[in-house]
């Protein structure tokens, strides 16, 4: 702030005349403030241009113009400068209020905790010294007074529904600002200025819940509006209906509601809940909004079960929204429920037990709803594509919400089940209803006419052991060819001529590779939606193979390693390459869900990718022991293809064949992700001990021997290890590419393989270029004729960059050509000491 003041202050004296400071008239200010719009930094001959062609400058020197255009950047800076230092006062103000408040529920908790202890304590005396009483009835009621009283009955007329709308009032409050649950920090979520907010799940209660208080920039009535509209956000909710509105005399209002979820998984049934949802106004002007399930209520309206859901249950939680000074509102959250885990499968109960997981996907999905459009409201720029924020948000709404119906596949969505093949591995529903089948033809326009449609659903549930579902995520991402390829040009030819996006991402004859082209992320940048350009896939036109690019639209979550409980998902949908933002998308794709049985501990590590399909090995550089690993999670997989009703038989085939296909792949990379099987496993036990592999890494030593006149390897006891084990526990990175105009990645070690994050598989689709930035890229070309030459060549320290994009440092870095038995180049290899991930 003090250097845009003195520098105003110097361009003002610069505006002095012969001791007299220059006045512009109203109509003079006027234009120029209009030509600064247009352009803030003109430079000499654009002056000299608005003097000539604005006549009521004419009087002015370009020398004073220079000078108040100056002086008028260092204003909108001042300006821009001062603008933010209060939103970044309110901010740590509202926040300080937030951390007060936290701080006296903390305090009230521990003479809580203190007043029980003592209580306990007197009671256990007590027991000592009177008569022990063996009776199984003492013993039962003891510790019924802690228990929460089951609720009567109660009356459902409006005078009965107010009553328990007041009690729900209360008791939300009471777990919003009081301290009726025991509230811990959730893990990896420190409060802070530029945190999303305070965030909290239960300890020991009935159920789960969690809660999170935050300051967002819009107003209390405009938040209300926003989290009323459940399924706008909640991407979770299939569906919220209002069936009763009751006004009551405080001017508040009740309404009786039923929500149906989605099931996170095929594993599992959906829930629904039948809820009192109760709006009010608070003496200080705070607003607040609670609901709680109504399980127990007589003479009045109510919900029968519907078939395929489970009728859980909401105890009270709501949104307790507060009017900030300056603008904005506090706002806090809480969510409770008890999800019924009775129901599902053993094995999938951690997911209806996880406060983690119900905060990660409920009440942060609020606030970063909430923080998203104020953010958009006060930056309406627009984006990737030509998309506001607003609109790529819906757009990724809508694949989520289209990824969830593919998974549920619900009957009254017109989706049926199609009888199994004898395996059960893979479910597959049918969906021909007009409904669903209206946005779908759009997809067949351009000379591509369909006659009777229908969409199909391939899916399955799969569990995983002991592997990141970020880092498993990120590679389906970055290497889709690993998972994609699945040879099935034999339907192609049958079925893809109905329409160039029928497939979702199948490999369709020549596959060139994929371009990601991002468009934006979250406030939070928790997710992030891209463009993906599969290049040269083949299409079929009136049985001719067409080359051609097709492009999906993607929505990838989940991907920070250091989150804890967090569902990593991979979302795509195939668009034209001028997609409206009505366009109709057939969603499909991955869901990783970890399986904690308890509420984990704070993460403090990232894992690195160290994984390879036909070689694993423990990592020789990097800590492992800090990045908590899920002990098994669950991934579901779900794919969508449109095709004509008469293929059906075919296509059902072919999807069947598709989705275990990918199943075979993922198991494949998530078991060479996992550290618990690298070495156990016979297909992962390193090195690959073909003669080819042992051939090449003779010729690797016996080059660096011969151009740098030392051993690469220490000598080896030919009993206990081969020359090439030696060279892949290597503890510096080794990499060979080949001798092309574009050098590709041929081999690696462990270490190389490690330092670029892929594996043997995905590392020959990694050019040598892509692994150097700028100056690397400048130091390597400037050292090519001394290798080519002399054979070898020592580079610098610098900055390379992983198959990920992450930054990598490294000390030094050797290259020399490697020979073969006739001494001819054979390719290029590259030694680099010292890397570590920046």
């Amino acid at each position: 702030m003090m250097a845009v003041t003195s520098a105003c202050k110097s361009s003002e004296k610069m505006g002095l005349d012969n001791g007299k400071y220059v006045r512009y008239t109203p109509e003079q200010v006027e234009a120029l403030e209009r030509l600064y719009h247009d352009c803030p930094k003109p430079s000499s001959l654009r002056r000299q241009q608005l003097i000539r062609e604005c006549p009521i400058l004419s009087n002015i020197e370009p020398k004073q113009i220079k000078v108040w255009f100056q002086n008028r950047r260092c204003r909108e800076k001042q300006r821009k400068e001062a603008s933010r230092l209060q939103a970044v006062n309110r901010k740590l103000s509202a926040m300080n209020k937030l951390l007060m408040e936290e701080n006296d529920r903390l305090q009230k908790q521990v003479s809580q905790l203190v007043y029980e202890n003592s209580f306990f304590r007197q009671q256990t005396q007590n027991a000592t010294l009177a008569t022990t009483d063996n009776s199984c009835e003492s013993v039962v009621t003891s510790g019924q007074h802690h228990l929460t009283p089951q609720h009567p009955p109660r009356d459902a007329s409006p005078a009965g529904l107010l009553s328990i709308a007041e009690e729900t009032l209360t008791e939300f409050l009471s777990k919003a600002t009081g301290t009726a649950v025991e509230w811990v920090q959730m893990p990896g979520m420190k409060p802070g200025p530029d945190s999303i907010g305070i965030i909290a799940i239960s300890h020991g209660c009935t159920g789960v819940a969690s809660r999170a208080c935050g300051l967002v920039g819009l107003e209390p009535t405009r938040v209300a509006e926003i989290l009323k509209d459940r399924p706008s956000w909640y991407r979770d909710c299939r569906a919220v209906d209002v069936l009763n509105v009751l006004s009551t005399g405080n001017g508040g209002t009740i309404e009786l509601l039923y929500m149906q979820l989605y099931a996170p998984t095929t594993l599992a049934p959906a829930r629904d809940f039948w809820l009192l949802r109760y709006t009010s106004v608070m003496e200080d002007g705070s607003l607040v909004i609670c609901e709680r399930s109504l399980n127990n209520t007589q003479n009045g309206p109510a919900m029968p079960p519907v078939q395929h859901f489970v009728r859980a249950e909401m105890l009270s939680s709501g949104y307790l929204i507060r009017p900030c000074e300056g603008g904005g509102s506090i706002i806090h959250i809480v969510d409770h429920m008890d999800l019924e885990p009775w129901s599902v499968p053993e094995v999938l109960r951690p997911l209806y037990e996880s406060s983690t997981l119900l905060s990660q996907r409920t009440t942060l999905a609020a606030l970063r709803q909430l923080r998203q459009i104020s953010q958009e409201i006060s930056q309406p720029n627009v984006t990737g594509w030509g998309r506001r924020p607003a609109a790529l948000r819906a757009l990724g709404q809508r694949l989520s919400r289209g990824f969830n119906e593919a998974v549920n596949g619900f009957t009254d969505e017109g989706w049926s089940m199609i009888e199994s093949d004898g395996i059960d591995d893979v479910t597959v529903h049918v969906n021909s209803s007009p409904g669903k089948l209206m946005g779908t033809i759009l997809n067949y326009a351009n000379g591509f006419p369909s006659m009777t449609s229908a969409v199909l659903c391939a899916k399955a549930s799969m569990l995983l052991q002991n592997v990141p579902p970020a880092i498993l995520l990120r590679f389906l991402r970055e290497h889709r060819s690993e998972w994609a390829d699945s040879g099935i040009d034999a339907y192609s030819s049958a079925s893809v001529k109905a329409g160039p996006c029928s497939l979702p991402v199948t490999r369709v004859g020549s596959y060139g590779g994929q371009v990601i082209l991002p468009l934006a992320h979250t406030i939070e940048n928790e997710e992030f939606m891209e463009v993906i350009r599969l290049e040269n896939m083949a299409q079929y036109r009136d049985d001719v193979i067409m080359p051609s690019d097709i492009f999906l639209l993607q929505v990838c979550n989940g991907v920070d390693e250091n989150a804890v409980g967090t569902c990593a998902e991979l979302i795509f949908a195939p668009i034209d390459a001028s997609f409206s933002d009505d366009a109709p998308l057939l969603p499909s794709g991955f869901r990783i869900i970890p399986l904690d049985s308890k509420d984990a501990s704070s993460p403090n590590r990232t894992l690195d990718l160290a994984s390879t399909l036909e070689v694993g090995g423990n990592r020789s550089s990097g800590d492992h022991s800090r990045n908590p690993i899920p002990a098994k999670s669950v991934m579901t997989i779900a794919f969508q293809f449109a095709f004509e009703i008469h293929l059906q038989e075919s296509v059902i085939a072919m999807a069947r064949q598709y989705v275990r296909s990918i199943i075979s792949s993922v198991q494949r990379v998530a078991l060479a992700l996992s550290p618990s099987h690298l070495g156990s496993h016979p297909s992962l036990r390193p090195p690959p001990g073909t003669p080819e592999a042992e051939t090449l890494t003779r010729w690797i030593c016996q080059s660096y021997r011969f151009f740098l006149g030392v051993e690469l390897l220490k000598p080896v006891n030919e009993e206990s290890e081969t020359v090439l084990k030696t060279l892949w526990h290597h503890s510096d990175a080794v990499m060979c590419c080949s001798l092309k105009a574009m050098p590709v990645f041929t081999f690696a070690n462990q270490a190389g393989l490690d330092m670029l994050e892929t594996t043997l598989v995905a590392l020959q689709d990694i050019t040598l270029d892509k692994i150097f930035n700028d100056n690397g890229r400048k130091a390597l070309f400037a050292e090519l004729p001394q290798i080519t030459q002399q054979g070898f060549a020592c580079l610098p320290g610098g900055i390379c960059l992983s198959s990920m994009g992450r930054p990598i440092s490294y000390e030094r870095a050797v290259a020399w050509k490697v020979l073969n038995e006739e001494e001819d180049a054979h390719c290029l290899c590259f030694m680099f000491n010292n890397w570590s991930f920046v």
